[in-house]
């Protein structure tokens, strides 16, 4: 298929296959006019990449997804060097929701703080 069909069957855009192109995540080869042909197979691999972008991950990341798709498996995430980047990307994420929720107990703490501030404000003048 040609790159424009490509770009809508996978719903992205032309440009956006040629930067995953660029950057070896997406096979191309070329017609005797120059153009990208791409093998049905590259559907589901930018769709892995389209997946996983949307997560979070980087582009380097998604390398291993992509390389074990090629090699023939079902999923992107069921390589040894995949299930590395998800304990990776999930170890970031734990952390992340560590900084959030240590943000929201100081949050709820401040405010539990005013609100008793206030009420004794209240009660003294009223």
């Amino acid at each position: 298929m040609l790159i424009g069909e490509l770009a809508a069957r996978a719903g992205t855009s032309a440009r956006t296959l040629r930067y995953y192109e660029q950057h070896g995540l997406v096979r191309a080869s070329r017609d005797a006019r120059g153009y990208r042909c791409y093998d049905d197979a590259e559907l589901r691999v930018v769709g892995e990449i389209r997946s996983l972008l949307d997560s979070g991950f980087a582009l380097d990341d998604i390398r291993p997804f992509v390389a074990c798709l090629r090699a023939g498996n079902e999923a992107g995430h069921v390589c040894p060097d995949s299930v590395a980047v998800l304990r990776r990307k999930l170890a970031e994420v734990d952390g992340v929701l560590d900084q959030l929720h240590a943000v929201r107990d100081r949050l709820h703490a401040q405010l539990a703080e005013a609100i008793e501030e206030r009420t004794i404000r209240c009660q003294m003048t009223c």
